[in-house]
């Protein structure tokens, strides 16, 4: 197997087109060698911990919401073309994504990241649901299957709070600038929502050179 390290926000919408990208090539490609990891990157680093009102979030950072339509449009269009409905108008807040990434960060332990990161991604663009609330975190996790009581306790501590935080700034200082970054085999970095075209590429020929049959 080949490390597949994913970092991606679940506030990042082409995050959420760029897994779609991604799980098409491999529910297509079974013999894939790919072995995932998602790792955190807050696109709003400095984001107050309660997030903040979604119109003053848009006037901050587009002008408004004629700035944001402009901006979002082309996300829309991504979007459609890979299956996904996003629904900008339900989202009420935008949140500090630290303590999704703390959830991320516990599913992965009992090897349910991927179907974490889908529910947040879900939650947030298609259901307009506040992310950043510890309350809804939780039923988030226990839907796919963690233990609410538990997490419901780390929440209520700092568990891995510094170390989200670390991770990170240790991305940054590596030259990270934005997501999603793809990173394969601890080598070879593939950054932005890239077509499901590229993935299968780049399946064949990683099976090429390690003596598979591609496609």
């Amino acid at each position: 197997m080949i490390k597949l390290d994913i970092l991606s926000d679940p506030i990042c919408p082409w995050c959420y087109i760029g897994k779609a990208h991604l799980f098409k090539t491999l529910a297509r490609r079974p013999d894939h060698p790919f072995a995932l990891e998602w790792h955190p990157y807050q696109l709003n680093f400095d984001m107050p911990k309660g997030g903040m009102d979604r119109r003053a979030y848009l006037e901050a950072k587009f002008g408004g919401r004629e700035g944001a339509a402009r901006a979002y449009a082309p996300v829309l269009e991504a979007a459609e073309a890979a299956g996904l409905s996003i629904d900008f108008a339900a989202i009420e807040r935008v949140p500090n994504t630290l303590d999704a990434h703390r959830l991320i960060h516990w599913a992965g332990l009992e090897n349910k990241q991927t179907p974490v990161v889908q529910a947040l991604f879900e939650a947030y663009f298609e259901q307009g649901r506040d992310i950043g609330d510890t309350a809804v975190l939780t039923g988030i996790g226990a839907g796919c299957g963690l233990d609410a009581d538990m997490t419901a306790r780390l929440f209520a501590s700092d568990a891995d709070r510094e170390d989200i935080r670390t991770r990170d700034t240790h991305a940054r200082e590596r030259g990270v600038t934005g997501v999603p970054t793809f990173v394969i085999g601890e080598q070879h970095v593939v950054p932005g929502a890239q077509p499901p075209e590229l993935w299968a590429q780049v399946i064949d020929e990683l099976l090429a050179a390690s003596g598979g049959e591609g496609r």
